[in-house]
């Protein structure tokens, strides 16, 4: 008898999301989202940026000097992301989301909302006490997303270095 033939899944991702939180990891990172979505012709990029609430309130109310908080922080972020479109190739554009709360949590409602196939992150790395009051937002990706999330450690970049040199 003749073992029965499975059919591999449509594992492409038509859907790529990437994380970014505008630190060198997440630039780092972005690169990889980037080759993720050559690989795979029509694959749709998105780029998601959240403010954590607390931090959002800081801004809004904390800040001196700056007449206009909310126009300067918008210069702020589009010249961050000026900087990725710049490392994009012409056939692929780039759809932007942000959002203000929980960073892990609107990541995951984004996930779900948006029928992502693929998350592309940085690993940051936080002091103890930080991963202890706040948790870490990529662990929790990787623990509860429902679909694969691809993790660049910044140490990476000392790997690939030493490949070229």
């Amino acid at each position: 008898m003749e073992p029965e033939k499975t059919v591999a899944p449509d594992t492409a991702p038509r859907n790529i999301l990437f994380c970014t939180d505008f630190s060198e990891n997440a630039d780092f990172a972005f690169h990889f989202a980037v080759a993720a979505a050559r690989a795979h012709p029509g694959a749709a990029l998105h780029v998601l940026h959240v403010i954590p609430e607390p931090e959002a309130q800081f801004w809004k109310t904390y800040i001196y000097e700056v007449d206009d908080v909310d126009a300067k922080a918008k210069h702020d972020i589009d010249a961050r992301i000026e900087a990725y479109r710049r490392h994009l190739p012409e056939n692929l554009s780039l759809q932007l989301e942000f959002r203000i709360g929980r960073d892990a949590n609107e990541i995951l409602a984004f996930i779900e909302e948006s029928d992502i196939d693929l998350v592309v992150m940085g690993r940051q790395g936080r002091s103890g006490i930080e991963k202890i009051l706040f948790g870490n937002v990529t662990e929790k990706i990787a623990r509860r997303a429902l679909c694969p999330v691809l993790i660049v450690p910044w140490s990476y970049r000392d790997v690939l270095r030493a490949r070229e040199g």
